[in-house]
């Protein structure tokens, strides 16, 4: 086919049934893309068809004869992407689904999305497409059909919007099974470590006694941390066998200055949360990241700024890095990095004092998983701590 152009009205009933031939015959991807293009080439026919019609007053008749040919196409077309989506999921590698996005799949009958004429966003609209059909296999018929009854045109967005409260409830259902998944996990997580002969945490909040190095230590020091309290040089932190107390599964939730960034990098390498390596052939720095990673950062807003010598210190970082596979947050309750655009506004309390409602959304994620608080300040419920200033710890 040329195109919609090439197409007489009156020949698109017939295709209609040739293109719903092809799809059921197909046998692989290339011919369920080969009756997706021709339902695709019949769609757009007919709907030009439509529209052409209507503009020159065509009776009601016909019209609605072209807005059914134009419904069929878009079910053939739908429950293509439907098959597409299902031969690109099963086309592709172990490792790929379950995370990562390849770009191509190494198959004698693989493709890419470009190659199957989907965009990445249509690959997740294709899926769930696929997902509506397996929970109602007649789910895109019966809203085609509504569409028809109330006299609309059935484009593809109409389509889309009949059948998005069922998409709504099938993800609503997923998610609900991988919460139920993740609270399992954690509950086998946390008891796994409490029972270990030397007791293993799988969350570790690290607030650092960071030194910081100023310019001048003769008038550079009116300010600093070490007027409240002792700190450390880098070298000393990382000294610290924090991975010794680390489960093989574990989350570390790392304090630290936003000069302090790259000294903050070396102390997850240090304590076995990160694993940097310099690459022999280029000479550059490079994670690996197979056994352990820095994952991402949380930004805390302070209402009183600092000082600085290249700008007015007012947030920290939060720095999260994981090591073996322990649990994420369940989809829904992830906090959010920036807060709207505000960042994490919190009254700083106390020098060096932190937000409380950090410690209480991991206590909400993490309820069973043994936790501990390095260069704790005050007793938590559940939690053990360490440090110059660490409390007597609250039994859970």
């Amino acid at each position: 086919m040329s195109g919609a152009l090439a197409i007489a009205d009156d020949t698109l009933p017939s295709l209609v049934k040739e293109a719903a031939a092809v799809l059921a015959g197909a046998a692989s991807a290339a011919e369920v893309l080969s009756a997706h293009d021709m339902a695709t080439t019949i769609y757009d026919a007919a709907k030009r068809a439509a529209r052409l019609q209507k503009a020159k007053r065509a009776h009601d008749e016909l019209i609605n004869a072209t807005y059914r040919v134009q419904a069929d196409s878009l079910e053939i077309e739908s429950l293509a992407k439907s098959r597409l989506a299902m031969e690109f999921d099963a086309a592709r590698p172990a490792s790929a689904a379950k995370g990562g996005r390849p770009k191509t799949v190494p198959d004698e009958n693989g493709f890419t999305a470009e190659e199957a004429g989907l965009t990445r966003k249509q690959v997740h609209e294709a899926r769930q497409m696929r997902d509506a059909i397996a929970s109602n296999p007649t789910a895109v018929r019966d809203a085609l059909d509504d569409i028809l009854a109330n006299g609309d045109e059935p484009t593809r967005a109409a389509l889309k919007r009949a059948i998005q409260p069922a998409v709504n409830s099938i993800r609503a259902e997923v998610q609900a099974e991988k919460k139920e998944r993740r609270q399992a996990r954690e509950i086998e997580l946390g008891t796994r470590q409490v029972a270990l002969p030397e007791k293993k945490y799988g969350i570790i909040v690290a607030d650092p006694e960071w030194r910081f190095e100023p310019y001048s230590t003769e008038t550079g020091m009116d300010r600093s941390a070490d007027n409240h309290y002792p700190t450390s040089d880098v070298l000393t932190i990382m000294r610290r066998d924090v991975g010794a107390i680390a489960d093989k599964d574990c989350v570390l939730f790392l304090w630290a200055t936003a000069p302090m960034l790259v000294e903050a990098i070396c102390v997850l390498d240090a304590w076995g949360f990160a694993w940097i390596e310099r690459d022999a052939a280029t000479g550059f720095l490079s994670p690996n990241k197979a056994h352990a990673r820095y994952v991402t950062n949380f930004c805390w807003v302070k209402q009183k700024m600092a000082g600085g010598y290249w700008n007015r210190g007012k947030h920290e970082l939060l720095l999260v890095a994981t090591r073996g596979k322990p649990i994420a947050p369940a989809q829904g309750d992830q906090l959010k990095s920036d807060f709207d655009g505000a960042a994490h506004a919190a009254d700083a309390t106390g020098h060096s004092a932190k937000p409380e409602d950090f410690m209480a959304w991991i206590d909400a994620n993490w309820p069973n998983t043994p936790k501990i608080e390095l260069n704790a300040r005050r007793a938590r419920k559940g939690w053990d701590a360490w440090g110059l200033e660490a409390p007597e710890a609250v039994p859970a």
